[in-house]
């Protein structure tokens, strides 16, 4: 039986909302838009959507072309800035990282645009923890058939993804993996599930998980 953990990105391994908003600013300015500042609040209330929803949400008054064309930019500039400044890792997620990867093999699977993964796993030198990854920008396709992509090429037998909102629980179910809900992050969940406060609490959480499904 091969066992794998895959995780969300945001609001699970890190928390980049300071950073994007800062990124988006810059394209609002630059491109004169007449719209108050974002803020960290305002990215994560987008967080887990396609890019599709997060222009509807945030560009709404924008016609459909122009609300996509803002949207692209901004999310083309994120990744330029992330690459430069980061984010906000949770505390001690290297660490936790080390520990799981010497007993685990780790991916991960995200909504976001091509790049933004890439640019996490480079900027931090986490590529090394990671056997995998996948995303909306990549494949066009829901995070449900993401998970599954992943769980099929790295031929899992038993997986659990680690996210932070309902969307990410929905998700899981769809690809018929596990769950475990990080409450540190921006979301919660209607049902009733294995749940984590910290990122340090991980490893206990995951075996306490595979416990029940042997």
């Amino acid at each position: 039986m091969k066992k794998g953990i895959i995780f969300d990105m945001d609001g699970t391994l890190w928390d980049s909302g300071v950073s994007i908003a800062e990124a988006w600013n810059i394209v609002i300015e630059r491109r004169e838009l007449k719209k108050a500042k974002f803020t960290a609040d305002d990215i994560h209330g987008i967080m887990g959507k396609t890019i599709d929803g997060i222009a509807d949400a945030l560009f709404g008054e924008y016609s459909k072309e122009e609300r996509m064309d803002i949207t692209r930019e901004c999310l083309v500039y994120e990744n330029e800035y992330l690459a430069e400044h980061g984010g906000a890792l949770y505390e001690k997620l290297e660490d936790v990282l080390i520990e799981l990867s010497k007993k685990y093999p780790l991916y991960i699977v995200s909504n976001c645009e091509k790049g933004y993964i890439e640019g996490f796993l480079e900027y931090y030198g986490f590529g090394k923890y990671f056997k995998d990854f996948e995303s909306h920008g990549n494949t066009s396709l829901p995070k449900g058939q993401n998970i599954r992509l992943v769980v099929e090429r790295n031929e899992l037998t038993n997986a659990v993804y680690i996210g932070d909102i309902q969307s990410d629980y929905n998700a899981s179910k769809e690809a018929g993996v596990g769950f475990i809900h990080a409450t540190y992050g921006f979301g919660t969940i209607e049902e009733e599930v294995l749940t984590i406060s910290c990122v340090e609490e991980v490893p206990v959480a995951v075996e306490n998980y595979f416990k029940t499904v042997q």
